[in-house]
């Protein structure tokens, strides 16, 4: 089968009012290939500019959601809220919630479930650190991250799940996977959710790589049979990000 290339945006805790108006007037400008799926990952506090002012063909994500619909939770934003004000779409598990927030695998499945319920779709992000990988165990514990959703998750869910390939080592550090790095995790995470989940499961699930993406570096890694999109960090505050978007072309 042919995956629909997925190209998503993560501006993480960036931008301004005026910086994204003229950001989404230089997007909605551009020229992009009709088959290739886009999503735009903002801060919550400008999801409903996004979602009034960004080009109908592409979507918006939030950067993150809590367990709960509502409730006591001083400063948490729960999927439901992100739905009402337009998202489509929320990244869970990236690096920096894992390793400077803290949070645990378990608690990010526990965010899946509940982002699932409320009908958005999932970016789930998964990567290795440095030490990880040159200790050999990138496998086992992607392998890991990944078992947390797939315990907690039914298989017709997948559907709905984008899984992010980030290796830690090469996020906003300038350093990029190779082609044939990002190929072979992206190999073995396919293989794995044969095994795992189902054939059916591993063939469908679109595994994009994230990490240092930029308009120069994303076209060989883009050729791969098993890379279906770009997680993209500091670029996706830029023009060039028309030209990831076009990576494929």
């Amino acid at each position: 089968m042919t995956r629909t290339f997925w190209v998503g945006g993560n501006w993480k805790m960036n931008g301004t009012t005026a910086a994204i108006k003229d950001l989404v007037n230089t997007f909605n400008a551009g020229s992009t290939a009709s088959d290739v799926e886009v999503v735009i990952g903002a801060p919550y506090v400008y999801i409903p500019l996004l979602a009034d002012s960004l080009r109908k063909d592409w979507a918006v994500a939030g950067e993150n959601c809590y367990v709960k619909p509502s409730g006591a939770f001083t400063g948490e934003i729960s999927p439901e809220m992100l739905a009402d004000v337009g998202a489509k779409w929320v990244i869970l598990g990236h690096s920096e919630r894992r390793n400077v927030i803290g949070e645990s695998s378990e608690f990010t499945a526990q965010k899946v479930v509940k982002a699932l319920e409320a009908g958005l779709k999932v970016v789930l992000c998964v990567g290795e650190l440095l030490e990880e990988r040159e200790a050999g165990t990138t496998q086992t514990v992607v392998n890991s991250q990944l078992d947390a959703v797939i315990k907690t998750i039914k298989e017709a869910d997948w559907v709905n799940i984008v899984i992010a390939y980030e290796p830690v080592w090469a996020i906003g550090t300038g350093k990029v996977a190779t082609p044939d790095q990002a190929q072979e995790v992206h190999a073995a995470i396919r293989e794995y959710l044969k095994i795992a989940v189902s054939s059916k499961v591993a063939e469908e699930t679109r595994i994009t790589y994230g990490g240092s993406v930029n308009g120069k570096n994303c076209k060989e890694t883009a050729q791969k049979p098993d890379v279906d999109g770009f997680l993209v960090g500091g670029a996706s505050l830029k023009p060039e990000f028309i030209d990831i978007v076009n990576a494929t072309q």
